[in-house]
């Protein structure tokens, strides 16, 4: 079995849910007593710490892991191993009516991780990221997805353009999320293969990447106000779309 890096997790829910997943690797846990007492009381009929290393802390030894994100453990870090990344190309065959959500330029580990959540909860087939843009070892990330990095297919890919090309080529239709588009995306009949691209928290799409979208669309909201955080976007469309289907 190969090596592969490591990093450290924090929250209760990021470290209980790689606990309870087969293809995710723990390799220790640091724990409070309470956080330990918690696991088995919460957990009753499976032993999560079974053949994992535990290390008892403090709560204020247990800050230090956490210091430079400035997020709460409740009691709970871990050192784990990356996942295996899932191939795109492999994953689509013979398989119809998928929704993937693609993020162009969308960097930051808070609404990533927002995102992660919602779409994991909303039964999104996967989200395809930008490997040099994804903060893959980041706490913040993992604590906002409160776990549900364990549950979502996440397609680290080399070139987001590329990528698009390649699934519009195997009938994905591309949807691109902007706030000047003309038309609602709540008008858009949500069948078959298809992609929701958001761009970056700052300037939206780029331009060069908007040339990849059939459609662009919109999200109706109060002509007030400018726009919504994209993780809160995400969560409306993601919703929307699991009731239509």
């Amino acid at each position: 079995m190969t090596q592969k890096s490591s990093f450290f997790i924090a929250g209760r829910h990021a470290v209980v849910e790689a606990l309870k997943n087969q293809k995710r690797r723990v390799l220790k846990i640091f724990l409070t007593e309470d956080s330990k007492k918690n696991i088995h009381k919460q957990n009753p009929n499976r032993n999560l710490l079974k053949d994992i290393k535990v290390f008892f802390k403090t709560k204020k030894e247990l800050d230090k892991y956490c210091r430079s994100e400035g997020i709460l453990h409740q009691g709970y870090v871990a050192e784990i191993e990356h996942l295996e990344i899932p191939k795109l190309k492999e994953f689509i065959k013979e398989k119809n009516d998928l929704t993937f959500v693609c993020l162009d330029e969308v960097t930051d580990p808070r609404n990533i991780g927002s995102l992660i959540r919602s779409a994991a909860s909303f039964n999104i087939d996967g989200l395809i990221v930008k490997d040099r843009h994804y903060p893959s070892e980041s706490k913040l990330l993992y604590k906002s997805a409160s776990g549900c990095v364990e549950h979502l297919n996440i397609f680290q890919v080399s070139n987001i353009n590329t990528t698009l090309k390649f699934l519009r080529e195997k009938n994905f239709w591309v949807y691109g999320f902007t706030a000047n588009s003309d038309k609602n995306f709540t008008e858009v009949k949500w069948r078959g293969n298809n992609i929701l691209l958001f761009g970056s928290e700052g300037h939206g799409l780029n331009k060069h990447t908007e040339k990849y979208t059939d459609f662009s669309v919109k999200i109706d909201i109060n002509k007030n106000i400018e726009s919504l955080n994209i993780s809160n976007s995400a969560a409306i469309v993601f919703h929307y779309i699991n009731q239509q289907k």
